[in-house]
């Protein structure tokens, strides 16, 4: 009993936490992004909306979060990526549009609305049963007497309190109150999350769309997967290994000449120790094109600054990160920004490489820009093409910005956590 009167304490301080920040938070949220919409059409909506709706979502993902601490109630989030960040008023007007496009932007709004009616009345009968309860024991204790005094008779639910006996009455009915407070608070904050859950949680269309795209994602996956294997397997073939086979053929010649000929078995050590070197560089490289040490060692940043270290063109990078994401980021982010350096320089023809890394409001954006004759295109054929599949295994998105002339803009988003 200890147990169950100690759980519905602190479902009525959450429900009034729960409370008091839809009727603060989510009405002022609610408010403030329907005039920012409403002010689109003249140009102003289109710099204070973005900015709101993250706010709407940083709202929502923080009930998502009580929802599963508090009360085990998971809401699944769906939204959708945010695509690379682009400057000016191009980059505004287009970051708008896609917010407001989302699926999610329309349910997190729904959200608001039940947050503020059905989900903050229903947190509110937490506390309040606690607190109606508390006051008819204070009526008994005496409160009734300056209450009548003051104005009349007065209403304790619907008992009317107006002399020590009704006054009692109340004392057992605020005990009543109490004893329903034990048994139903935490229920009443488990069906505040259940309405957010209505209302947040993507519909069947929305799931549908989400699971073809994870299909056709997890099929590139597999198809990028098979061509690294065969590009090793190439490589090993026609590289490492045949230079061994090389090098033992030699041996077996040094073998019969070091007796009968030993200048000649001189410069066949030569060549076997040239090819042992050479078969020890190429598998190497060989490494440090499945997964580079740097990467593992020190992050993205760094393993990207080895990088620009050995292109045969000037190149800055700027990174801006306090943590690192998951391993299976920074490598699909790694080989991204690998192939955009390549092609840069080999179909570019710029002397200058720029590389922005930032992560920002649960992203990880990268831009690539050089300063070469432009015409860069994502299409069948094209390096940029790969990329754009790796980035799609994880909900990421590129896009490419070429105009005849130049300059270059390779720039990448991926949604993910930085720890």
């Amino acid at each position: 009993m200890i147990t169950r009167l100690r759980a519905s304490l602190v479902a009525g301080v959450r429900g009034l936490a729960l409370a008091l920040t839809a009727l603060i938070g989510s009405v002022l949220l609610f408010t403030l992004t329907l005039v920012s919409v409403s002010l689109i059409p003249i140009g102003i909506g289109i710099f204070i909306t973005p900015p709101l709706l993250s706010l709407v979502r940083a709202q929502a993902n923080r009930r998502r979060l009580l929802a599963a601490q508090w009360s085990g109630v998971r809401i699944p989030a769906a939204y959708r990526p945010g695509g690379p960040a682009r400057g000016g008023l191009a980059g505004q007007v287009e970051r708008c549009v896609r917010m407001m496009k989302d699926p999610a932007t329309r349910r997190d709004m729904q959200w608001l609305f039940t947050d503020i009616t059905a989900g903050a009345t229903v947190a509110l009968l937490a506390p309040a049963l606690w607190l109606e309860g508390l006051f008819g024991l204070l009526l008994a204790a005496g409160l009734w007497k300056p209450i009548v005094e003051a104005g009349g008779t007065y209403w304790y639910t619907f008992l009317p309190v107006d002399s020590a006996g009704t006054a009692g009455l109340a004392a057992v009915l605020g005990l009543g109150w109490m004893v329903l407070a034990t048994f139903v608070n935490p229920l009443l904050v488990r069906s505040h999350f259940r309405i957010a859950a209505a209302s947040l949680t993507p519909s069947r269309e929305d799931l549908e769309q989400r699971i073809d795209r994870l299909t056709a994602t997890r099929h590139d996956a597999v198809d990028t997967s098979a061509a690294e294997l065969r590009r090793i397997e190439r490589d090993l073939h026609d590289g490492a290994q045949a230079r061994l086979v090389a090098m033992g053929m030699n041996l077996s010649t040094i073998e019969a000449l070091i007796e009968k000929d030993p200048a000649q078995a001189k410069k066949l050590i030569a060549a076997a120790r040239t090819s042992s070197a050479e078969a020890l560089t190429e598998l190497r490289d060989l490494v440090r094109g499945i997964h580079p040490p740097v990467l593992a060692e020190r992050g993205l940043g760094d393993a990207v600054r080895a990088l620009a270290l050995r292109l045969p063109v000037s190149c800055e990078v700027d990174v801006e990160m306090t943590g690192r994401v998951e391993a299976p980021v920074e490598s699909a982010a790694y080989f991204a920004v690998s192939e955009a350096l390549t092609n840069a320089v080999k179909h570019g023809g710029g002397d200058r490489i720029w590389v922005d890394i930032t992560h920002t409001d649960g992203s990880l954006r990268i831009a690539v820009t050089d300063n070469g004759g432009g015409g860069a295109s994502v299409g069948a054929g094209s390096g940029l093409s790969g990329v754009e599949r790796r980035l799609g295994t994880f909900d990421g998105v590129l896009a490419v910005s070429s105009p005849a002339g130049g300059p270059t803009m390779v720039t990448m988003e991926i949604p993910c956590a930085s720890s």
